[in-house]
């Protein structure tokens, strides 16, 4: 497939794919809002994020075009899971901390996370937040700090904000200068983003 892809084409495809973070990624649990999901991947995407996980127990996923995700759908896997157990003992199986956004009394400061280790970070629905089981089952809480009247961010702000900040560190710590995949790993990528 390769022979069909230009020259330029195979050049920005390796370069993306070495700067992929498959050690950091997000749980959407219920977030409804086809915009709001879409504005979440292509900063998945921006940042280096390979795949998603998604916990629809309540809310239908929502349908979404390439044309709202700016096509960071086609670049950003989605993994879909019956519930939360199952998707975090995924998750503690290839050892993954657990952090989940909300607002909580045993919230820590977002800055206070130290992003460079391996990470899943959770949000919920936009309306309920997250369930009572992912809070239960998560390692630790965080907040995203505000000193406005409003105590919330749009999920997809809130995204954004917690993923650059992961951004900032993990680029601070040189992690996007190398791939973590073998060299066979990574030439099977290329030839899989070469068919898309």
């Amino acid at each position: 497939m390769r022979s069909k892809v230009s020259e330029r084409r195979l050049e920005k495809i390796k370069y993306v794919l070495s700067s992929r973070q498959f050690d950091l990624t997000l749980v959407f649990e219920n977030i409804h809002d086809p915009h709001n999901v879409s504005a979440i991947l292509r900063t998945c995407d921006a940042i280096g994020i390979n795949k998603v996980h998604l916990v629809y127990t309540i809310e239908k996923f929502p349908k979404l075009g390439k044309k709202s995700s700016a096509s960071a759908i086609k670049w950003v896997e989605r993994e879909k899971h019956i519930d939360i157990q199952s998707c975090f003992q995924k998750l503690r199986n290839d050892n993954f901390k657990i952090y989940a956004s909300a607002i909580s009394v045993d919230s820590i400061n977002l800055y206070d996370i130290d992003f460079t280790e391996k990470i899943a970070i959770v949000f919920g629905n936009e309306h309920r937040g997250l369930s009572k089981e992912a809070l239960e089952k998560a390692d630790r809480k965080f907040i995203i700090p505000v000193k406005g009247m409003v105590q919330s961010l749009n999920v997809s702000v809130a995204a954004a904000i917690v993923l650059y900040e992961a951004f900032r560190q993990r680029l601070n710590k040189g992690l996007y200068n190398k791939t973590s995949l073998s060299k066979e790993e990574f030439e099977i990528m290329v030839d899989k983003w070469c068919m898309k």
